[in-house]
Parts: C-alpha cells; structure tokens; sequence
C-alpha cells in the first residue's frame, strides 16, 4: 500500500467535486460566537478564503484537496482551473482577513483542533507543491502567517491539556497531530513537533488492549484508537511502536470491529453520513500502519483497507451534499497518503 492507488480518472472527479464545493457558498453552517449585533454579517466576510464547502474546516479540507491533487496529477486536466480557484482563494488579502478573525476574543478557540490540524495540512501540502510548481510559493507565502499562528496555538494548548479528546469526531485529539506533524516536518518547526510527541506519549503512551468494541460512536467518522495508534507510529521509532502496540492491540474479536467496514443506514442525515468517512479514515489508518504491523496481520490490514474503501468511495463524489462537501478529502487520504510522510 505504499504508493498511491489513486487513479487519473478518480482525481479528475475528485478535482471537479473540490472546484464546486470551495465555490459552493450555502447552504453554509456557521460556527461563530457573536459579541454584539454587529458582528452579524455573510460567512464571506469573516471567511473570505474559506467560506464555501458547507462550513469553514470541510473548505479547508477541500482547499487540500486541490493542492494534492497538483502534487500527485500536476499535468491533470483541470490544473489550470484547480490553479486559478487557488489563486483566487489564497490570496494574501483574504488570509490575513481569516487571521485576524482568531484574534477576535470570541475566537480565539475557534475550530479547535480539527481546523487548526487541516489548515496546518494544507500549509504542508502547499511547501511541497512549492518545489515543483512555481505559483505553489505565492500560495503558501499568503497562507503562512494564518499557520503560523495556529501552530504556536496549538503548541501553547498541548502544554496545558492534561487529557485528550478521544471521541471520533472533530475533537478529536490525536487527528489534529497527525495534521499537524505534516506541518512539522515540512516547516521544520521543532516546537511544535516537540509539544506533539511529549503529550503523545504521555496521553497515549501506557494504554493497554484498547477496547475497539465501544467503536463506532453513531456520528463518528474516525477511529479514537486506530487514529490513536497512527499519531504514535509517526512519534515513536520502529521498535518502539512495535513494543506499544503488541500492549495496545484489542483482541481478536475486538480487532475484528476494526477489519469490517460499518454499514451506513441513511446517508441523508449529516451525522450518520460520518460513518462512510470513517469507513475512509479507517482506510487511510491501515494504509499508514500495515507496514509497522506484525507480518500475521499485515494481510488483514491490506484487505480491511481495500474492503473499507470499497464500502464508501462511491459517494464522496455521488449522492447527498452532506457527504459530497468533504469526503473526497478523506477518501485522497486513504487512497493517495505518503507511506512514512
């Protein structure tokens, strides 16, 4: 599973979905604390980048998409289109709008840490796309001040939490670092990977025969533990993880909850519609860990993350817009994530 399985015509459909999505105003959810009527106003004018795709972090996500759709098809037949929308999106005017609405005193936890994890994400992505594409450095010199500041926000805020969020929605506390650790290593930001990896292994480093059988919560759309054990394979060295996880692997019948794709009973509801995310996300764990697995199960994790995309790939491009604003991004992960990156 290390290279990546997605295919031209895919990431076509994947490109055409993220374009209408990122351009896509309302329906528009809005997450936003109000101090005095004055701070009513269109999602436009808080979130000029990233106003569309249903709310502020699935357009990050979808902003994502695009640049790592460039990274993997740069010669894609909406390339063009895919630039100019990114032109036009990550300009430095709108990012410094979007900067100072966390300075604001209502804000400042604003899309903490999912957001903060995907905006650190997309500025990884897009120094990556910088070495081969030269419009690529002017959208990540727009986009570094708001990451910047998100990731010694986020550095402050792992010092002081004592407990993780371990839910599989967007609290979720080890998703965020993993987003984050991208950003780490591509901005060679060593206070923030440090902050990263000490509260890792001091949230997660002594659990033991994690109890896989509480998976999934009804709207969730990750793993707690296999998102858990991801952020500890990217902070911890090959033996070291292997001694870890032979502590916190579930048993056989709980790791089978695991190896099974859940099914998804109405995918018109916004929040049942998760599970074919984490059907995706469970995916993309198997593919970042059956290389460090033991050899009896990396059969088992080849297969799981072939059957999990089989069960919800479909409709991150097809059917309710509650699914098709920000499963794409999920399903680019599990398909096309660098093994070790």
């Amino acid at each position: 599973m290390g290279r990546s399985a997605l295919d031209r015509e895919t990431a076509r459909s994947f490109a055409r979905v993220a374009l209408d999505n990122i351009l896509r105003r309302y329906p528009y959810k809005v997450d936003h604390m109000m101090a005095s009527a004055g701070d009513v106003a269109e999602p436009a004018t808080w979130h000029p980048a990233f106003c569309g795709s249903y709310d502020w972090h699935s357009s990050v996500h979808m902003h994502w998409l695009l640049v790592r759709l460039l990274v993997l098809y740069p010669d894609l037949d909406e390339a063009a289109e895919l630039r100019d929308t990114l032109d036009a999106q990550l300009r430095p005017q709108h990012i410094a709008v979007e900067l100072d609405y966390f300075h604001r005193p209502g804000s400042r936890t604003f899309e903490r840490p999912y957001g903060w994890g995907w905006v650190l994400k997309l500025q990884a992505e897009l120094l990556a796309l910088a070495q081969q594409d030269a419009r690529a450095a002017a959208w990540a010199e727009a986009c570094a001040p708001l990451a910047s500041h998100l990731s010694r926000e986020l550095a402050e805020f792992l010092d002081a939490a004592d407990f993780p969020v371990r839910t599989g929605t967007h609290f979720n506390s080890a998703f965020a670092c993993v987003m984050a650790l991208a950003y780490a290593r591509a901005a060679q930001d060593t206070a923030l990977r440090r902050a990263i990896v000490r509260r890792a292994h001091r949230w997660f480093g002594h659990d033991r025969s994690y109890p896989a059988r509480y998976e999934p919560g009804g709207d969730e759309f990750l793993s707690g533990g296999m998102t858990e054990a991801v952020l500890m394979h990217a902070v911890m060295d090959g033996s070291a993880f292997g001694q870890w996880w032979e502590m916190f692997v579930p048993g056989a019948a709980e790791l089978a909850n695991w190896l099974t794709p859940v099914e998804v009973a109405n995918r018109s509801d916004p929040k049942t519609s998760h599970l074919d995310g984490l059907n995706l996300s469970r995916a993309w764990c198997w593919r970042l860990l059956e290389p460090a697995l033991p050899e009896s199960l990396r059969p088992l994790a080849v297969r799981a993350w072939s059957d999990h995309i089989e069960a919800s790939l479909p409709y991150a491009v097809a059917g309710e817009y509650v699914s098709t604003h920000w499963l794409a991004s999920f399903a680019v992960l599990a398909m096309a994530e660098p093994v070790g990156g």
